[in-house]
């Protein structure tokens, strides 16, 4: 059964920082696309990045600029980093990865993370 399990989250002022990992549980699966999506109160969960196995990048344009995803393969891990934070970032942060067989295959599955509360305050 795979696990996604985010850490990182939390509160910063506007401006500053913060770096968000995802971590899939153990090496024994293979995951193609992997990425952050974001849910604010009231509203639908809406893409932030992606990142693909050769690294090409995706990103939604109201972080484009500010957010940068990167990916460790060889574990199985995600990550975001997020500098200057604005408010309307606020949010809960869920990691998404596609399980597949093997890499350059179809997608098997697709997992979520439990999220982690994002808070920045103006």
């Amino acid at each position: 059964q795979v696990q996604l399990v985010e850490s990182g989250g939390g509160l910063v002022q506007a401006g500053g920082s913060l770096r968000l990992s995802c971590a899939a549980s153990g090496t024994a699966f293979t995951f193609s696309t992997m990425g952050w999506y974001r849910q604010a109160p009231g509203k639908q969960r809406d893409l932030v990045a992606t990142i693909a196995t050769d690294s090409s990048t995706n990103y939604a344009d109201s972080v484009k600029g500010r957010f940068t995803i990167s990916r460790d393969t060889a574990k199985n891990t995600v990550y975001l980093q997020m500098n200057s934070l604005k408010p309307e970032d606020t949010a809960v942060y869920y990691c998404n990865a596609d399980q597949v067989r093997r890499l350059g295959s179809r997608p098997v599955a697709n997992y979520w993370g439990q999220g982690t509360q994002v808070t920045v305050s103006s």
